[in-house]
């Protein structure tokens, strides 16, 4: 059965790596019949959390801007799919701002049960992800049922190009043709 992909790229470059193991995890999921879509957060306009927790009655942030549209999108997705440069061994600001406005989906009947991370690292050594793999760790079991389906390690690139060629887009593809 098809499912509803969403697929996070939280980069503060477009065209920067993580960005690219999106999409190639988008190409995979769209050529297995999936519904697949990439949010771009370079483009969207996301305040931090302000702590005030209406959200928890309202089930929607009280902050007017693109993180309501986000947080929805996420609540109608089957499987939800993270891409994040690593920055000093944890997810990017992006993604951790993201995840702190996605509070309105606590609790709530959510229809994700899977997700999926992929991360890109200028460091070599496969436990540069580890940070990033514990603070999306912590958010998913604040959601019941939901599980981390898969980790693509895009490891030693830093500059925006550096992924072309490497083995770990087909990867992605891979993993997002099987999601």
């Amino acid at each position: 059965m098809a499912k509803k992909v969403l697929i996070i790229a939280t980069s503060p470059r477009k065209n920067g790596n993580s960005n690219r193991l999106a999409q190639e995890f988008e190409k995979g999921a769209l050529s297995n019949g999936n519904e697949a879509e990439i949010v771009y957060l370079c483009d969207k306009k996301i305040s931090f959390c302000k702590g005030c927790m209406a959200c928890s009655g309202l089930r929607k942030c009280v902050i007017n801007d693109d993180a309501n549209d986000v947080i929805e999108k996420m609540k109608n997705a089957d499987v939800i799919v993270w891409a994040t440069p690593v920055y000093y061994y944890n997810m990017s600001g992006q993604m951790k701002a993201m995840i702190d406005r996605s509070n309105p989906l606590y609790g709530a009947d959510n229809k994700f049960k899977e997700v999926y991370l992929l991360a890109c690292a200028a460091e070599n050594h496969p436990s540069a992800i580890d940070g990033t793999i514990v603070g999306l760790k912590g958010w998913i079991a604040c959601h019941g049922g939901v599980s981390l389906k898969g980790v693509i390690k895009g490891l030693g690139v830093y500059e925006v190009g550096a992924i072309e060629n490497m083995p770990v887009l087909k990867e992605a593809y891979e993993m997002g043709k099987n999601v």
